[in-house]
């Protein structure tokens, strides 16, 4: 049978390692730091990359090598290297591709702490990120200088649900030649491939769905295998590589990955609907809510809506805070994509160390409330929002 034509679901629970001696039917775990060669010339053709095989975990491992192999087949990706964060992924990536003096052009709604590696970090070492509003695409080109060299955005984004044309940053990527970077974290493979509209490179928080239960850290950036050759070298000296143990984890996440997704959405599909009707509610962003301002775009794009719903609370702070300590079923954490449903209030979270005028420019403003839709059944998390909007 030809393994590259087996569906999503079959790639993710069939990728996996040949079986040892033992014919294991469940991968093992190699909690092994470093090793052995069988005399000199192995050890001396394995060090200069004569023959492919696992010298020390910091560069590879056969746990984090199966996870990469499930995430690159899920997103149509040539290589990839694992990290033990979302946040080693996005920093890695970026310094092993940018050299001072080179320019950034991002989206300007992304994670608080890549924000905070493009305004305070970047610049130490010369290199300048200029943000375009996600709700005026027509602006992104006009940013573009002669010395940018990245094009990034997160899609959903991060608080606020935008979703940005995939094709259209492909399209002027390619224009401009460009490496387009997308953090597909809030999606997650199962739900769209930016690689299919044009992205070089693919980020994870595997943190967030992909482990899917709040249990390990972990991330992973996929792609064309020039550019992961690049940031596989700069990890390797640098050390920011995942642990055997949490790739075998989020390897066996993957193997569910499916039908956690299906059902996250289907239940966050319904809090939506339930929150956009309540009268206590100023505003709500979904995906696939008619509503949404790109829900065209995102149903071009996108399989599902993804579990993250942004909502507004009449009422401003004040609101938003006896809201939150109102919460009786629901968790009140700063993760998400667990299993668990999870409120969070970025003003003062996620997004606190933004000014209040940075927050406001991207969407965030005091009564901002983000919800991870878990797997509960979802009457119940709904009579938790009911009563505590109430």
């Amino acid at each position: 049978m030809n393994t590259e034509e087996f569906g999503f679901e079959t790639q993710a629970i069939r990728t996996q390692l040949e079986r040892t001696q033992y014919l294991e039917h469940s991968v093992p775990l190699y909690l092994s730091s470093s090793f052995v060669f069988e005399d000199a010339e192995d050890m001396r053709a394995s060090f200069t990359e004569e023959k492919e095989r696992n010298i020390y975990s910091r560069f590879s491992n056969p746990n984090t090598t199966e996870f990469v192999d499930k995430i690159c087949k899920m997103e149509g990706a040539e290589a990839g290297y694992a990290f033990a964060t979302g946040m080693a992924a996005v920093y890695s990536t970026f310094a092993a591709l940018l050299n001072a003096g080179d320019h950034i052009v991002s989206a300007s709604s992304v994670f608080g702490s890549t924000h905070a590696l493009f305004m305070t970090y970047f610049p130490k070492w010369n290199i300048e990120t200029s943000y375009f509003d996600i709700n005026k695409p027509e602006t992104i080109e006009s940013f573009i200088k002669p010395n940018t060299k990245i094009l990034y955005a997160e899609s959903p984004t991060n608080p606020g649900v935008d979703v940005i044309d995939m094709q259209l940053l492909g399209d002027i990527a390619k224009k401009h030649n460009l490496i387009l970077i997308i953090d597909n974290c809030f999606a997650t493979p199962y739900i769209q491939q930016p690689i299919k509209f044009g992205a070089h490179l693919v980020v994870h928080s595997a943190t967030k769905l992909i482990d899917g239960q709040g249990r390990v850290l972990g991330g992973v950036t996929v792609g064309s295998e020039d550019l992961i050759r690049q940031i596989y070298l700069f990890s390797r000296n640098t050390g920011p590589a995942l642990s055997p143990f949490n790739a075998w984890v989020l390897s066996k996440s993957l193997e569910t990955l499916a039908v956690r997704v299906e059902k996250h959405c289907e239940n966050a599909l319904k809090v939506a609907e339930f929150l956009e009707a309540h009268p206590n509610v100023n505003s709500i962003k979904y995906p696939f809510l008619k509503s949404h301002p790109q829900y065209e775009i995102a149903k071009k794009q996108m399989k599902l809506g993804g579990n993250i719903i942004a909502f507004e609370i009449k009422g401003g702070i004040e609101a938003g805070r006896k809201f939150l300590n109102n919460i009786k079923l629901c968790s009140l954490s700063a993760n998400i994509g667990d299993t668990r449903t999870i409120v969070t209030h970025p003003a003062s979270t996620t997004h606190s160390k933004l000014s209040e005028q940075d927050q406001l420019a991207v969407g965030i403003t005091q009564g901002l409330v983000r919800v991870s839709v878990g797997l509960e059944t979802v009457e119940d998390v709904i009579a938790d929002l009911k009563q505590a909007l109430a």
